[in-house]
């Protein structure tokens, strides 16, 4: 686990993997991925390389390139984020993302009880058009022209409250799985735009949660020079987001299971 220090709290980014011209780390909640220069995860990222010393000497910044995002992450969302610190390595996963090769996995908390699809699959499949512009509360769509759209979840489990969904897209749109939440009836808790506000602040006074229940857990991608694709994850479920499902499971205990093995 690394470490950045700021004027006023240490920001902890613990890297994933790392290689030759890239890295792999794990995001928290709250923070952009390149939009606020010295805040973002892209110049915390770039200062962590910079202060140690074998972590410099594996990753070999490019200085003409510096550190960036290969793909997008919310702000509100926390977990995996490949970044690539030249532009080979640049091309290289981006073309894996372009070509749809990269299975993007995550874990979130939804508001009720979101019933197993019919069927013997255990795999349900949302497939709204969403427009490439953001949505709100009240048209999660958003405006013409939309675009087709498809989300993949497979329930983890149920609490008195919410459920807890594996959650894989094989398209990319903007808030593409908050979208599709809202328009099946069950918004992501913590939702800010999506969501109920009345939700939020119960969340907030009761449970002193104040984050998006949404993480990115792992990319599954070729590395350079890899003959089968590999796995990046983090080590599991953030522990606010845990602590909540276990909490609102006191009445209806959950099932035993590791998120590292369902996934």
């Amino acid at each position: 686990m690394q470490q950045i220090y700021t004027r006023q709290v240490p920001i902890q980014i613990p890297v994933l993997a790392a290689g030759k011209g890239w890295l792999a780390a794990d995001k928290p909640n709250g923070m952009t991925v390149h939009n606020e220069s010295g805040r973002d995860i892209c110049s915390l990222a770039a200062a962590l390389v910079q202060g140690d010393p074998a972590l410099k000497s594996k990753i070999a910044v490019d200085p003409d390139f510096g550190i960036h995002p290969v793909h997008r992450l919310d702000k509100e969302t926390s977990g995996v984020i490949l970044l690539a610190a030249n532009r080979e390595m640049f091309r290289f996963f981006s073309r894996q993302f372009e070509s749809r090769q990269v299975k993007k996995q995550y874990v979130a908390i939804l508001h009720g009880r979101l019933e197993a699809p019919e069927g013997n699959t255990p795999w349900g499949s949302w497939q709204w058009p969403l427009a490439k512009t953001a949505g709100g509360r009240q048209n999660p769509q958003g405006p013409s022209p939309r675009q087709h759209c498809e989300t993949r979840f497979r329930i983890l489990d149920h609490s008195m409250h919410y459920t807890m969904v594996e959650i894989e897209i094989l398209t990319g749109r903007i808030h593409q799985i908050r979208r599709h939440a809202k328009l099946a009836g069950h918004p992501v808790v913590g939702d800010g735009r999506y969501g109920s506000p009345r939700a939020l602040k119960y969340l907030q006074l009761h449970h002193a949660f104040d984050r998006l229940a949404l993480h990115a857990l792992s990319l599954t991608l070729y590395l350079p020079d890899g003959q089968t694709p590999v796995a990046i994850q983090t080590p599991g479920i953030p522990i606010q987001m845990k602590e909540l499902f276990e909490n609102d499971s006191a009445l209806n205990p959950p099932k035993q299971f590791n998120i590292t093995q369902e996934f």
